[in-house]
């Protein structure tokens, strides 16, 4: 991997696994394709080649929010022993972390820490921090090398792989930022034991999303198990192999890749009319299913393939429902990243497993799929001329 850090060969790899027993861990490897490949890295003890891919680099910012302190403070020794100097940089909890405010604070800090082309930032945490520090990464100085050691399983699957990086603002979310593809992807499964259920079920919705697009052995796994705990690992692996594919396809998110954004039209304006307030899995969840509806009323899935998504998301504890003004959703959904000037988007299914975009969908199509996860009654006839 020319410039982002050399790759460790197979004697590294058995002693940073054994740190807890005499026998090398297993991890699953997944390469993403590309101008500059780079691995992603699942398992436990998997933040222990953190000193590995930036071996020789002189100087990392380890950018966490305050509650992971002490996994960032675990990088940033692993760093210093590996002979980088390493310092962390705190920015807020959340979609919080994710503003110009905070960005402009964070590269002041990498100028303090003389930041250079020759170093590198780490983002640990979950989705928003590993957004907002490829996105410093990207900006900072033209570009450094970023690596992510995700703490969530919807940064594992999600948000850590394919080098898109962004903040929010008051428009939208997500609508500033860059490609920007890591040195590489630690994704260390010893951290989800502890992962709060619903946090944990939100990450559920990016890995059955994947299902439905492409993988429908990831439908069979959680069909039999819908909690996601018994294949954890299987699950996390497939779903960045879909990701994977896609984004070594096209980086640039003009072909393939937007197929990855099933359910988000819906889900990014519910996240965006909540100010944040819902789990990104959870308007994901919604927006799957709504997709789904929409493909039914345009003759693309049957009834049952529709059930089916309604189904194993409700089976899995996701929400299935949104109460919310549709009238003001539409009105965001046409400045969502995957619109284009005055025409309306929606990546949605012709069959499981065969994604393609809809545009300008018939709006009685629209407001029959948005009845069918609306929270609030459709009104009758009778009341509607009332």
């Amino acid at each position: 991997m020319s410039g982002q850090g050399r790759e460790p060969d197979s004697e590294e790899r058995a002693r940073s696994g054994a740190a807890r027993g005499n026998e090398p861990v297993a991890r699953g490897r997944v390469t993403v394709r590309g101008e500059r490949p780079y691995d992603v890295v699942i398992g436990p003890g998997a933040q222990a080649e953190l000193g590995v891919v930036l071996a020789g680099t002189p100087r990392a910012a380890v950018v966490h929010a305050p509650p992971l302190a002490a996994l960032a403070g675990a990088a940033v020794e692993t760093l210093q022993t590996a002979g980088v100097a390493a310092e962390a940089v705190v920015v807020p909890d959340g979609e919080a972390a994710k503003t110009a405010e905070v960005a402009a604070g964070a590269w002041e800090e990498f100028g303090r820490l003389g930041l250079t082309r020759s170093d590198a930032v780490v983002g640990v945490g979950g989705g928003a921090v590993t957004d907002l520090a490829g996105f410093l990464a990207a900006t900072w100085v033209r570009g450094v090398r970023v690596v992510h050691l995700p703490t969530s399983l919807l940064g594992m699957v999600d948000a850590a792989v394919g080098g898109k990086t962004g903040i929010n603002t008051g428009a939208g979310k997500n609508l500033v930022g860059a490609f920007h593809p890591p040195a590489a992807v630690l994704a260390d499964t010893d951290v989800l034991p502890g992962l709060p259920e619903a946090e944990f079920r939100s990450g559920l919705a990016e890995v059955v999303k994947c299902g439905f697009i492409a993988d429908g052995a990831i439908l069979d796994l959680l069909d039999a198990d819908p909690t996601g705990r018994r294949d954890t690992a299987e699950l996390i692996e497939r779903a960045v192999r879909v990701k994977a594919d896609a984004v070594g396809e096209d980086l640039l998110d003009t072909g393939v890749r937007e197929f990855l954004n099933y359910g988000h039209t819906l889900a990014h304006a519910i996240e965006r009319v909540e100010d944040f307030g819902w789990r990104h899995g959870e308007a994901v969840a919604v927006g799957l299913v709504f997709a789904a509806e929409l493909a039914g009323r345009a003759g693309l899935l049957s009834r049952a393939e529709v059930a089916r998504h309604r189904e194993l998301v409700a089976a899995m504890g996701l929400p299935t429902r949104y109460d919310g003004d549709w009238a003001r959703l539409q009105s965001v959904m046409r400045v969502d990243k995957k619109a284009r000037g005055a025409s309306l988007r929606f990546v949605v299914l012709d069959g499981l497993g065969n994604p393609r975009i809809l545009t300008d969908p018939d709006q009685a199509w629209l407001d029959a799929a948005w009845a069918a996860v609306s929270a609030r009654p459709t009104p009758t006839a009778s009341e509607e001329t009332a």
